[in-house]
Parts: C-alpha cells; sequence; structure tokens
C-alpha cells in the first residue's frame, strides 16, 4: 500500500531517502489486509542430515513487471551467495526461484521448490507472497524465512527477517524509561503504515510498564497535517506526556511534522521526541530544527558497513538495502546445521535465544514468526547523527 499524496517541501528528500526507506516499506506495503497467524507456537520443520548438502530455496522478486524488484533479486542472490562462502564445515545447495511481486507466482514457486527437495525457504520479498509462500507449503512442514516486515504474516511456519516496528518501538522505550520518560503520546498518519506503526508502539509502552499518554493522528497531506498539529498538541500535553512518538518517515510527512508540532507548542526542549523511522536516511532532514535532539535507531553501523564493503568488494558494487537479510538468513541455517543437529531448521533451533550474527548486528527469530535485532539508540545533534547507546553484540544485556 503507498501513499499517493504529495507533499511538496519534502521533494528533495524522497531519493536521498528511497535506499534506507525500502528496508521498511517495500516488505509489507502489498499485504493491505492481515491474513497472518501471529501466537502459533507449534514446532514446525524439516529435520535434515546435518552431513549431507542441505537444500536451500531462494525465492526473489525477479521475473517481475516492475524493473527495480531485478536489481533488489540480484542484490539478495548476491548477498546470499557471499554468506555461503563465509560458511565453515557447512555445504548449502542454493536454488534461486524468481517468485516476481505476485502472491499465485510465489506460492507456486514455493511449491515447486519442496518439490525439487527444499529444506527451507528465504523469502519472498512482498508480505502477500510470503503468505502465500508459507500458506503453500505449510502442509508439507516447511518452515519460510520471508524478507518482509509484516508482522501480520508472521507465525506458524512463516518468520520475518525484516527489521519490524515492534522491535524499534521496544529499544526506544525502554531506553526512553531509563531516562526517567514514562508518559508516551503517540502521534501517527491515519494510513496503514501509520496504524502499524500506532500499534506497535502503544505495544511497547505496555510491555515496558510506561504509560501511553494519548494517540493523535493526522491526514497525509500538506494541509491535513498543519490544521491537525493543534489539536495533536493539546492532546500531548493534556495527557501531561514527556515524550511523543512519530511514525513519521523523512521521505513524507516528518519534514513537515517536525516543524508543525514545534510550532504548535510541543517543544522539544521539554517534550522528547522519539521517531519510528530512520531520520538519517537523508542528510537533509537531520537539520530539521524540530529533530534536533529527537531519539531513533538505528542497526550497529560497524556491521553493517562492514557487510557493504565486502559486498562491494565481491561485486564492484553497493548492496541493496535489503542484501543483508538474504545473508542473514544463510547465515543463520549455516549456524544451526554448523552444529550437527537433524533439527537445524525446525522453529525450536531457529528461535535459539542466543540468536545469530548478522549483516547488521545480532538478531534473533521469536517461536511467533517476529524478530528481535540489536539497535543502537541515536540522536540529532548539530545536524549529525550521534550515537547514545551502542546496539549490544549479544542478548540478555542492557539495551538488547
Amino acid at each position: 500500500m503507498t501513499v499517493a499524496t504529495k507533499f511538496t517541501p519534502t521533494a528533495m528528500l524522497r531519493h536521498a531517502a528511497a535506499r534506507v526507506t525500502a528496508a521498511i516499506g517495500l516488505l509489507w506495503m502489498a499485504a493491505c489486509v492481515p491474513v497472518g497467524t501471529v501466537g502459533v507456537t507449534q514446532d514446525t520443520g524439516q529435520t535434515i542430515d546435518a552431513n549431507a548438502p542441505v537444500q536451500v530455496a531462494l525465492l526473489v522478486p525477479g521475473g517481475s513487471t516492475q524493473g527495480s524488484n531485478q536489481a533488489i533479486a540480484s542484490s539478495l542472490e548476491n548477498a546470499a551467495r557471499m554468506a555461503i562462502s563465509d560458511l565453515q564445515g557447512v555445504t548449502i545447495d542454493l536454488r534461486v526461484y524468481n517468485s516476481g511481486s505476485d502472491s499465485a507466482q510465489a506460492a507456486a514457486v514455493a511449491t515447486q521448490a519442496v518439490n525439487e527437495g527444499a529444506k527451507i525457504i528465504l523469502g519472498p520479498l512482498f508480505a502477500d507472497a510470503a503468505n502465500a509462500a508459507g500458506v503453500a507449503v505449510a502442509a508439507r512442514n516447511v518452515n519460510v524465512l520471508a524478507f518482509s516486515n509484516n508482522p501480520t504474516i508472521a507465525g506458524g511456519n512463516v518468520f520475518v527477517l525484516g527489521a519490524t516496528f515492534d522491535n524499534t518501538a521496544n529499544r526506544l522505550v525502554r531506553y526512553a524509561s531509563r531516562q526517567g520518560l514514562n508518559r508516551i503520546g503517540i502521534v501517527h498518519g491515519d494510513d496503514l503504515q501509520g496504524q502499524v506503526g500506532r500499534d506497535a508502539i502503544a505495544r511497547a509502552v505496555q510491555a515496558n510498564g510506561a504509560t501511553l499518554a494519548g494517540i493523535a493522528s493526522y491526514p497525509l497531506s500538506q494541509q491535513g497535517i498543519t490544521a491537525s498539529a493543534g489539536q495533536i498538541a493539546a492532546t500531548v500535553k493534556s495527557n501531561g506526556a514527556d515524550a511523543v512518538f512519530l511514525t513519521a518517515g523523512v521521505n513524507a510527512d516528518l519534514p513537515l511534522l517536525a516543524t508543525a508540532l514545534p510550532d504548535a507548542g510541543i517543544n522539544p526542549t521539554d517534550t522528547q521526541y522519539l521517531g519510528l523511522t530512520r531520520w538519517d536516511a537523508a542528510p537533509q532532514a537531520l537539520a530539521l530544527p524540530g529533530l534536533q535532539g529527537g531519539l531513533f535507531a538505528v542497526p550497529d553501523r560497524a556491521m553493517t558497513s562492514s557487510f557493504e564493503s565486502r559486498y562491494a568488494s565481491v561485486y564492484g558494487g553497493q548492496p541493496h538495502a535489503l542484501a543483508g537479510l538474504a545473508y542473514d538468513g544463510i547465515a543463520a541455517v549455516g549456524a544451526l546445521v554448523a552444529q550437527g543437529r537433524s533439527d537445524a531448521l525446525t522453529k525450536n533451533a531457529l528461535t535459539q535465544q542466543q540468536g545469530f550474527m548478522g549483516t547488521s548486528g545480532v538478531f534473533r527469530l521469536l517461536p511467533n514468526g517476529l524478530n528481535e535485532r540489536a539497535l543502537s539508540v541515536a540522536t540529532v545533534r548539530d545536524n549529525a547523527v550521534v550515537i547514545l547507546e551502542n546496539a549490544p553484540r549479544s542478548f540478555g544485556r542492557a539495551g538488547s
């Protein structure tokens, strides 16, 4: 689902933000009707001979009518093959299938892959395609590690590898609570992404013992945001919020909101701004006065840079922002197979508590099909990103 509304003041930010925004939006945009099975915890997955080659199917969005999808498909495949080359003592038989962007095609190739011997599936990219693939092979007891971040498709035999709003919200609410910020208001756009973000923040507030101090929304237009700013400010103030959590993104509503809300009386020096999206997606956004001192989350920058440099040295160009997900999927499978486990591809194994080391830091898959990724907490200071708390390199410590 995409937003058709044009935000003319932010046109200059769109191109710069597109690469990082893809890591959030493309993964779930097609799944406008929630059809997942979040919360299903029954063990799933194939048993294997850990001493023999393990057949893995990689479903990429090649063959679709959208030209950009072919570039994503190539980058995903490159990253998966690079991950295989990094494995020691494990042989992965990778077979690549074009799932396009169509759910019927995804279901068909997922079935074909299992018929041809696949023991686990990586991909597809889009949420409805991933859901269809999961449904198609559920009766065959094959797990799907999708490149989506849409929580509505997670559960049963489907795991989402993409960075989720729930993960980001939990990281920031935990950090804010440790700073004494316990009354958190939510400000969200009235589209699907805003609503999914709103719900993720509300869950995080409840899970971390904070207080939800009001919820306010706005239409996705320049006029709508400007007209709503006063009521949003009144809601935040009347509920005594000491922090306000924004779902807005730099390529659309954030620049307008970061101006309209301070003008309406929500002073960033008195009320802590938190961001659910990557404020560093466009350098120009870091100059917005309303974002100075605000908090947002980023992956482990050292790990991300290392992956990107390695990819460039092997393939001669930068990876797509989503490429690391394919590497992470192979890394997780390889780590479990290397332990000699016949149950390496089952839910019980995939959800091991210590998780796995991935391209953007440590991550783990959860029994409900979601994931947790270690994130750094960042702020904007003097128009630049400053890391306040580094992402942990293992789970179970402060900040994880």
